[in-house]
């Protein structure tokens, strides 16, 4: 017997957009500036591969990305390659960078990436385990 969803979380996909501007800014950074250290007049480089690089990146795996869809039942966290975490298994849930991260008793790390609203996947969780624990 099935069991119906509490919740359902994808991608937000302004969140995709920003964490990938971070990833090319801080690409840039570090590219120009191991560039400049090793004395390359043409640090600038750094700068227009880095973007170049995550915007094709973020371009291809968009859909992808923005496509997984996790479930929240009253017994499990569905991920979307058909596994299915146990609620009662769940040691930590928190934000990380705009995803929430899943830490089982056993030590194995999901992400549930691209949140608009971290906190709220959290709680909602938070609440289900609460809920399965009574």
């Amino acid at each position: 017997m099935s069991q119906a969803e509490l919740a359902r979380f994808s991608g937000d996909k302004a969140v995709y957009i920003r964490v990938h501007i971070i990833m090319a800014l801080s690409g840039a950074v570090l590219i120009s500036g191991a560039l400049m250290l090793a004395g390359n007049p043409d640090w600038w480089v750094g700068i227009v591969g880095s973007f170049a690089g995550i915007a094709m990146r973020g371009y291809y795996i968009a859909d992808e990305q923005l496509g997984f869809v996790w479930a929240l039942t009253e017994t499990h966290l569905k991920a979307p390659n058909e596994r299915a975490i146990a609620l009662s298994e769940i040691k930590t849930v928190r934000s990380l960078f705009g995803s929430v991260q899943v830490i089982t008793k056993e030590g194995d790390k999901f992400l549930i990436k691209y949140q608009a609203e971290p906190e709220r996947v959290i709680a909602e969780i938070n609440r289900a385990m609460a809920n399965n624990q009574a």
